[in-house]
């Protein structure tokens, strides 16, 4: 049986995310990835998984992983309180127009980015920008790493508990360590 919508009124089409089943998953694309890029969105700062927030294990993955963070919303408040600067402030739109671009240099102008993965963004936000991503931006590979299942990604957890999201995002997060 193939994963559900987390609204079940959304209808993704017959073409939906893989289901990461193992955190290795997410691991070994990232670790592929040449140009990742992480959307983070302002419901990252209000979730508390154990005795931090979910922004503080995506700054850890960030550094870890060497991946450019675009802050959307009002997270690059949360992310300076941390020390921690993204690489650039921009509306999850902006940013979805972008990415969508296959000739946009990327949020540092380096070159465009192979791998987007969001996190943080109210649901609908993201299943229209992942929508979006997935019919007109082939050059780019989409993860959603909310626990909650994103059809229109490419990859994308099921609907999961906080307890097994917290494990998945430390196992991530731990693989990541060079």
């Amino acid at each position: 049986m193939s994963p559900e919508s987390w609204l079940t009124a959304e209808v993704a089409g017959p073409k939906k995310a893989s289901v990461i089943t193992k955190p290795e998953i997410a691991d070994a694309m990232i670790k592929r990835a040449k140009r990742p890029v992480l959307v983070v969105g302002n419901i990252a700062t209000e979730i508390d998984l154990e005795d931090r927030k979910l922004i503080d294990y995506l700054i850890d993955l960030a550094k870890r992983c060497q991946i450019k963070v675009v802050a959307t919303a009002h997270t690059n408040a949360a992310f300076l309180e941390r020390d921690f600067a993204p690489d650039a402030v921009m509306s999850a739109v902006d940013i979805a127009n972008r990415l969508a671009d296959p000739d946009w240099k990327g949020v540092d102008g380096e070159g465009a980015h192979d791998l987007a993965i969001f996190v943080g963004l109210p649901y609908q936000m993201a299943w229209t920008i992942l929508s979006g991503l997935k019919h007109f931006a082939p050059h780019l590979k989409t993860i959603s790493l909310d626990n909650v299942y994103q059809p229109n990604a490419r990859w994308s957890f099921s609907n999961i508990s906080i307890k097994d999201w917290i494990m998945n995002l430390k196992s991530i997060i731990g693989n990541q360590e060079t």
